[in-house]
Order: structure tokens, then C-alpha cells, then sequence
């Protein structure tokens, strides 16, 4: 099987990670005043076990946001999704109703959107996405920053 189509996003925008950085920033405040110098942090401070627990909470979602990848890879037998760490799907042609590259908007955000006129989104940028309808009637809508290179592929396996 002869991948025909291969595509790896992340998160890459500026301001969303300024928005990660800039929260944190709070936890290592928090901890230095709290745990190092000893001084309470803020007007109502938390304990330093809730400090040290938000601060793994804090840690674990900017990581989270840093491995996140959408990759996308398309054969003649399959179109398959990985939004890793969290989600891998595996759709069959014989399965698939229909498939093209459409301006889906703006569905709410970036990420995996439940219950959007295309199904389940999976995206990390843009507005462009591979949508796919299945025979059983699920959809489902992949993200892409290669809108022109898909459509020619889909041109030539459908």
C-alpha cells in the first residue's frame, strides 16, 4: 500500500502559545514565592499541595498542546487520521459514501469539535478539511493545510 497522500500539523499559531506561556508563567511564580522564598502567593493562596498539583495541571496541558499532531495518510484502500495522543481512525473506501475538500469556517475552535454539521472535527488551523461521509451515514471532517495537493489525490484514487 502506497501512501498517496501524507500530512503532519501541529499547533503553530503566535498567540496561542503566548496565551500557554503567559499561564505558565502564574504556576513558577507561584511556586518560587511559595515553596522557595517562603511567602505566601497572592491574597488567598492555595496550599502547596494544590499549588504543586495545578502546576502539573498547567505543565501537562502546555505539553499536551506541544506533542499534539494531526497526520493524516491516504492509500487506494484507506484514509488514515492520528490526532495523537488522543484519537487514530482508519476509514475504508468501500466504506466511504463521499469525500471532498470543503471551507468548512469556523466550527468553534481548533481541536476536535463534536456535533458540527460535518460530524466530528479534527483540526489544528485554517478552514480547509478532507469531509467524509460514510455508507452507515457518520461523518467525520479532517483538517488540511493542503488543500490542492488532497483534491488531486482524491481526483485519482475515486
Amino acid at each position: 500500500m502506497k501512501i498517496v497522500f501524507k500530512e503532519e500539523q501541529k499547533f503553530t499559531q503566535w498567540w496561542l502559545w503566548l496565551i500557554l506561556i503567559g499561564i505558565g508563567v502564574l504556576p513558577i511564580i507561584g511556586i518560587y514565592k511559595q515553596l522557595i522564598i517562603e511567602e505566601k502567593f497572592g491574597d488567598s493562596p492555595m496550599s502547596d499541595l494544590e499549588l504543586i498539583i495545578f502546576s502539573i495541571f498547567i505543565f501537562g496541558l502546555i505539553a499536551l498542546f506541544w506533542f499534539m499532531r494531526l497526520k493524516t495518510n491516504i492509500d487506494q484502500n484507506e484514509i488514515r487520521m492520528r490526532f495523537f495522543p488522543l484519537v487514530k481512525k482508519q476509514v475504508k473506501w468501500k466504506d466511504v459514501k463521499s469525500v471532498e475538500v470543503v471551507n468548512y469556517g469556523f466550527v468553534g475552535g481548533w481541536g476536535i469539535r463534536l456535533g458540527t454539521k460535518y460530524g466530528t472535527v479534527y483540526n489544528t488551523k485554517g478552514n480547509r478539511g478532507l469531509a467524509i461521509e460514510l455508507l452507515n451515514g457518520k461523518k467525520l471532517l479532517i483538517g488540511t493545510q493542503k488543500e490542492t495537493e488532497l483534491k488531486e489525490i482524491l481526483e485519482k484514487i475515486r
